[in-house]
């Protein structure tokens, strides 16, 4: 019975190592995104932080001055806001839409690799006017969720040219 559980616990051990799952990365940048100056007009929104995050955790370096790098990733807009998706008999709004929208391209070397491309993502979540606080607190962990997940897209997109 005991060689049995060994036999069982060994199979399914095999069968997970089999299965190809691995852990999400890092985004592999390419050589000249490791001297890399971010070109924006709000360097403290949600999304230039998390981007200057994770490229600092991709190894490379952040410039502060635009001469120093050899990639030049612009930052071109970067908004974020709500809309109304529906309301109550009473005309109270009980469901948002939340979005997130950048525009961004890379220069490296003095080229421009990437022209401007436009990433927008949203999410929707429920309103209780009894639930302010938390529902305010739901808003902002939304669009910090955004952000991350733009940021990943866009360092995505520049690694897999």
């Amino acid at each position: 019975m005991l060689l049995f559980r060994y036999i069982f616990l060994l199979l399914i051990i095999i069968n997970l190592a089999s299965c190809g799952f691995q852990l999400r990365q890092n985004a592999s940048l390419p050589q000249s995104m490791l001297s890399t100056y971010i070109q924006t007009s709000d360097h403290r929104s949600i999304f230039s932080r998390k981007l200057k995050q994770q490229l600092l955790s991709s190894k490379a370096k952040v410039e502060d001055e635009r001469t120093n790098a050899t990639a030049i990733l612009k930052v071109l807009e970067d908004e974020t806001g709500k809309r109304v998706l529906s309301v109550s008999a009473r005309n109270i709004a009980t469901e948002y839409e939340i979005f997130y929208r950048i525009v961004f391209s890379l220069e490296e070397n003095g080229i421009n690799s990437i022209e401007p491309r436009e990433l927008i993502l949203t999410r929707s979540y429920t309103f209780n006017e009894k639930l302010v606080l938390g529902k305010s607190q739901e808003e902002e962990v939304l669009t910090e969720a955004l952000a991350e997940n733009l940021v990943r897209m866009v360092l995505n997109q520049i690694s897999s040219r």
